[in-house]
């Protein structure tokens, strides 16, 4: 197992506690992870008590039809877009029935980037009753680097605006 794989593992562990201390709700809308981030949380034991789900919306089907997206959001912008994050995420929050959701958009590689939009960009969204947080993230490595990457640093930013104790 990688550093990194080993730091996903205690990110989840701490995230899940957190939850289960401050009795709060969360789920996920994966587009490039694929599930990797709900696998991650559901390795831990006890998760069961806070993760209520993910979706994976690896297609832009997906996205529209069970997270809400709006079709103009993709003409406008593309599926990997702030925009398409947010609404990823806040769709996420609606479906799922929890307090906070996390969306990952991104070109994990290694073809689909273009100047615009390299390989490695992901955008991250954190979802909770008050706002959405976009973060863009421009990760490096091949494929699996940039899958794994996203996934830490979605459990970093989650992680962060628990503690925050918005809701």
């Amino acid at each position: 197992m990688s550093a990194l794989q080993l730091n996903i593992q205690t990110l989840a562990q701490s995230l899940v506690s957190l939850c289960i201390e401050k009795n709060i709700t969360f789920g996920t809308a994966e587009s490039c992870t694929g599930g990797l981030i709900s696998a991650s949380v559901t390795d831990v034991p006890g998760a069961s008590a806070v993760f209520f789900g993910g979706v994976v919306s690896y297609d832009n089907s997906i996205k529209k039809g069970v997270l809400g997206v709006k079709e103009e959001t993709l003409s406008a912008h593309g599926a990997v877009s702030e925009e398409t994050a947010r609404e990823m995420s806040y769709g996420a929050r609606r479906v799922l029935g929890v307090d906070f959701a996390v969306s990952v958009t991104g070109i994990a590689g290694p073809g689909g980037g273009t100047k615009e939009k390299p390989v490695g960009l992901v955008y991250i969204s954190i979802a909770s009753s008050e706002c959405a947080k976009v973060t863009k993230n421009l990760f490096s490595g091949n494929r699996e680097d940039v899958r794994l990457q996203t996934v830490a640093k979605a459990l970093t930013l989650l992680t962060e605006e628990i503690r925050k104790g918005q809701q």
